[in-house]
């Protein structure tokens, strides 16, 4: 009984423990990559600004094939929205939305993920001058993990599980741009 009582006790001190990091451990995250393409920013900013061509470029759209998109609205656009259905796990369910446009400069999405796990995240492109005929884009993600799941950050650097793919995704469509 008293062996009993020791484990339950350790379990609950490990419990707490645990509570009592995830308080320094921090919510929020961000991931970001950056590339250069040689194309004046305007044309750079005028593919960026249209969802469906991250169908072209972008590494989780092109893991599945046969995943079902469904689209509502203007593309390039306020409110437009791009929903997808995988049952490839790292594509899963969910929908991005663009809900701002400074034009020529940057385009914010909210990414709202359904399966395989809930979650709400920001994503954007921020398109920049480098002269007339370059242009830096910088594509990122953003986010919050709330508390006690923040713990999970402990474990999941999220710049080394995003920003390859974003980085992959920058330089396919680095070759598709430098191309035009």
């Amino acid at each position: 009984m008293k062996a009993l009582r020791y484990f339950f006790l350790t379990i609950l001190g490990l419990i707490v423990l645990l509570l009592v990091v995830a308080l320094f451990v921090p919510k929020q995250f961000k991931v970001e990559r950056e590339v250069t393409i040689n194309q004046p920013d305007s044309v750079v900013f005028d593919y960026v600004k249209y969802l469906k061509n991250q169908d072209n470029f972008s590494v989780w759209n092109q893991m599945d094939p046969n995943m079902k998109q469904t689209f509502k609205g203007t593309d390039g656009t306020v409110g437009f929205a791009a929903a997808w259905e995988s049952n490839n796990k790292n594509v899963g369910v969910g929908e991005q939305e663009i809900v701002s446009i400074d034009p020529g400069k940057r385009i914010d999405f909210a990414l709202r993920f359904k399966k395989p796990q809930e979650a709400e995240n920001d994503a954007y492109f921020i398109t920049q001058s480098v002269n007339d005929s370059t242009t830096s884009i910088t594509w990122g993600i953003s986010g919050e993990m709330p508390y006690p799941m923040n713990l999970l950050m402990l474990v999941y650097n999220m710049d080394e599980m995003v920003g390859p793919d974003l980085h992959k995704g920058l330089n396919n469509l680095k070759v598709i741009l430098d191309k035009k």
